[in-house]
């Protein structure tokens, strides 16, 4: 891969590169449906969706699901999920954001807690794997946070300094990840998240990925 000095960009996949909302709310209260909970709006998703998922459950169920509980409502989500994603596209701008990243000599990669089988195949079908150095999908059970999948992320890039490196996404979660491993964090508002939840945080949240690439050459260069 060789050695890469300058700054770098950590992808969040789900909500931030790849705009699958509509696809995870529907999935979502497809999921719930299976224990008579109620659809959830946008809005109200974005308000109480948290990272690791059992506890999101939580919030509306007013206890963590059981064990069947949990597993019938993950099966459900990813069939719903499967079906639906297929008529979803990246964000805007994002092809144009990648290659300008790219051809100014920078790296980036993609770190996502989808599943990695089904992550790889779906980058490369959008044409735009060649723009990153590694992605890196999850390859364990679903529901964890992303914390120690950024350890490994970075530890497996060869000459990336954690220090001048930026992740982008839509989580909590994400921020959390990168100050784990002494990055830092850019936080966009097309995705899981509200504002509100995003900037409790305390890092540099956008609403636009043309933003968030703008903050993370500031961070990066500060």
């Amino acid at each position: 891969m060789g050695t890469h000095t300058d700054a770098h960009i950590v992808w969040d996949w789900n909500g931030t590169l790849f705009h699958d909302v509509d696809a995870v709310i529907g999935a979502t209260n497809a999921a719930f449906a299976e224990l008579g909970l109620e659809p959830l709006t946008l809005e109200r998703y974005r308000e109480l969706y948290c990272v690791p998922v059992p506890k999101f459950y939580e919030r509306l169920l007013g206890r963590l699901p059981s064990r069947a509980e949990w597993e019938l409502m993950d099966a459900t989500f990813h069939r719903h999920y499967t079906e639906h994603h297929v008529r979803c596209g990246l964000a805007e701008g994002a092809v144009e954001l990648l290659a300008g990243w790219g051809s100014a000599g920078r790296s980036q990669s993609i770190l996502s807690l989808y599943g990695h089988e089904d992550l790889v195949p779906l980058v490369r079908g959008f044409g735009i794997e060649a723009h990153f150095i590694r992605v890196d999908g999850r390859t364990g059970p679903s529901g964890g946070g992303k914390a120690e999948h950024m350890v490994r992320h970075l530890r497996a890039l060869t000459g990336i300094d954690p220090a001048r490196t930026v992740v982008i996404g839509d989580a909590a979660d994400d921020a959390l990840a990168a100050l784990h491993v002494g990055a830092r964090a850019v936080l966009y508002t097309g995705g899981s998240h509200g504002r509100a939840s995003l900037e409790a945080v305390g890092v540099p949240v956008v609403d636009t990925l043309g933003e968030a690439v703008a903050e993370a050459e500031r961070l990066a260069a500060s």
